[in-house]
């Protein structure tokens, strides 16, 4: 079968594209070198949905941000996925600080930000009081907020899959050749794929990808940023996100609250050559901490439960969404950092127009259902409510992961939507995501994984990709 469309990688991007493809008459498939969807850049970012301030308006990416922010709310009713508008405040702590907050005020207003407000000290204050009494003015966005970027992920994938569009995983990208009018595109494990137009959004092996096809030339850096994961106690925890005043190539180190009740600090903006150093430093993570106390005092490295580090695409001042000139039917999706997660629905929107520009036909498919299923989670049911799930399935009843309150039926869902790892099990339940960290839980997913999957112990992995957690015998 030939598709109309190839789209190489699975974050973020990649999957909102492919779900506004499916709402047209298009063969869609999506080719993902990892195990599950979301494992790149997309599971590890700050999980914050931009306020529209940031960036001029001269930039494709600050029109992509105010046209993807607006896009959430109707997104979470159609995808039933952590989404919550808290509001972001940017802290000034001196007079010079407040001069570039006002410059942002009126970048805001130019970008028709909603609600964007200018704060002196008292209202700071009274809008987020956990922030430090050396502030002297702050900006207010309300229209930003938080989301789970892995469970946005994962439900743009059971919508776009419910629609018709085919994933395949554990396909690297090795070999592409253009004949007849058609892509003929093949995995380093010898399996292809025939595909009328590509859209290469490989996030950071973007640049890999143009090579294989015979694209322009260009590099992808990796900024990597680290990040602290504190405890749903912390009393540093705040109502809206934090951002310090930005720096030239960092919105600086943040405190955030995430939609489930932990609190993220950082994070680092730090160049690499490494696409695949997801190392934390203790260097890094001080510095962390140092600088999230200038603005949340309360903060306390005893809350701390986990470290990680996130590495961002970094290419351009702006987003990379063209069509190449120098190889047919196919497009560029590259660069996408901050604020990329925000824009990504608007995102889909605007390839879709621009491979429409190409030639690709799009017939609007009458059967295109928006809707997936809002599956009930343990932590979120009164009792009675519970009592009832009990009744029709006892595995509602046992607790799995005591931290995040996971229930084994949960657990069972997870798999059952193809997430048979660790790490895909944990992003779309949050077992192993609480204080422990899954120091209590994950023998129990692994056996559970083993009964449901028919995998021996041998070959349970965190992530896929050689990450066995089992090895040996005694």
């Amino acid at each position: 079968m030939i598709h109309d469309v190839a789209i190489i990688g699975s974050g973020v991007c990649g999957v909102n594209i492919a779900r506004k493809l499916s709402s047209f008459k298009v063969k869609v498939a999506v080719l993902e070198k990892a195990i599950d969807v979301s494992f790149g850049t997309s599971k590890a970012n700050s999980g914050i949905i931009h306020g529209a301030f940031h960036h001029n308006k001269k930039y494709l990416k600050t029109h992509l941000e105010m046209q993807g922010n607006l896009m959430f709310t109707q997104l979470q009713k159609e995808l039933h996925f952590p989404f919550r508008r808290c509001g972001i405040i940017v802290a000034a702590l001196n007079d010079e600080e407040m001069k570039t907050v006002e410059l942002l005020y009126k970048q805001g207003l130019e970008n028709k930000a909603a609600g964007i407000e200018l704060c002196d000290k008292k209202r700071a204050l009274e809008l987020e009081p956990k922030l430090s009494h050396n502030v002297v003015g702050a900006l207010y966005a309300p229209g930003g907020g938080i989301i789970e970027p892995y469970r946005f992920v994962f439900a743009l994938k059971e919508s776009a899959i419910k629609n018709g569009v085919e994933f395949f995983t554990n396909f690297k990208v090795s070999k592409a050749c253009y004949r007849d009018s058609t892509w003929e595109i093949y995995s380093d494990n010898g399996e292809s794929i025939k595909a009328s137009y590509v859209v290469n959004s490989a996030g950071l092996f973007a640049d890999e990808v143009s090579a294989i096809f015979g694209a322009e030339e260009y590099k992808i850096t990796p900024r990597k940023g680290e990040y602290y994961l504190l405890d749903k106690l912390s009393i540093s925890h705040p109502d809206k996100v934090i951002f310090p005043v930005p720096s030239k190539v960092s919105k600086g180190m943040l405190v955030i609250p995430t939609v489930e009740g932990t609190v993220l600090v950082g994070p680092t903006a730090e160049d690499i050559e490494d696409k695949n150093d997801f190392s934390t430093t203790k260097d890094k993570l001080d510095l962390i901490l140092d600088m999230g106390k200038k603005i949340v005092p309360s903060l306390n490295e005893n809350d701390v439960i986990a470290s990680f580090a996130g590495l961002r695409p970094c290419l351009e001042e702006d987003f990379y969404i063209k069509a190449s000139k120098i190889v047919p039917s196919f497009i560029h999706v590259a660069g996408i950092q901050s604020p990329g997660l925000t824009a990504s629905p608007a995102i889909g929107v605007y390839v879709t127009e621009l491979l429409k520009s190409q030639g690709l036909k799009l017939e609007e498919n009458p059967a295109w259902d928006p809707y997936i299923e809002d599956r009930k989670r343990a932590r979120e049911l009164n009792s009675e409510e519970h009592d009832e799930l009990i009744k029709d399935d006892p595995a509602w009843g046992n607790m799995v992961c005591r931290c995040e309150n996971v229930s084994e039926a949960e657990i069972v869902q997870s798999i059952k939507q193809g997430h048979s790892t660790l790490d895909g099990i944990k992003y779309f339940t949050r077992a192993q995501m609480g204080r422990c960290q899954g120091g209590f839980c994950t023998y129990k997913i692994i056996k559970i994984i083993i009964r449901e999957t028919g995998l021996n112990w041998n070959e349970i992995s965190k992530h896929g990709n050689n990450s066995n957690v089992l090895t040996g015998e005694l």
